[in-house]
């Protein structure tokens, strides 16, 4: 019983500690190294953005259809994923989604490639 209540103890400290993490928000890029496409998106979350879609692409249930193709004809060793800008918290304060689009906007214009 003792081990159980360590268990029930150690998921409960494992939760607050990840409701408690510092989340940061921002701009990614995914290059495909065999085609050289790339795609530029926003993130609430950059810690989170490419296990979800990595698995989406997995699953060929990804809904950028581009990247999806890509993704199919080359396989996942062919792509990396970078983080290309951390948007600060006091940036986002006044309207997260409109800054992360002024940023994405900004990286769109900068180097190119397909808007995700």
């Amino acid at each position: 019983m003792k081990g159980r209540v360590m268990t029930q103890q150690s998921r409960r400290e494992a939760v607050a500690a990840y409701k408690e993490r510092k989340v940061e928000a921002g701009i990614y890029a995914l290059r495909c190294l065999a085609s050289g496409q790339l795609w530029i998106g926003k993130a609430a979350d950059l810690s989170t953005i490419r296990n979800r879609l990595w698995f989406t692409l997995r699953l060929g249930g990804n809904p950028h259809r581009s990247l999806q193709e890509a993704w199919t004809l080359h396989g996942a060793d062919a792509f990396t994923f970078e983080v290309v800008e951390c948007v600060k918290e006091e940036d986002l304060r006044f309207g997260r989604e409109r800054a992360l689009k002024k940023r994405l906007d900004h990286w769109l214009a900068e180097w190119g490639g397909t808007g995700i």
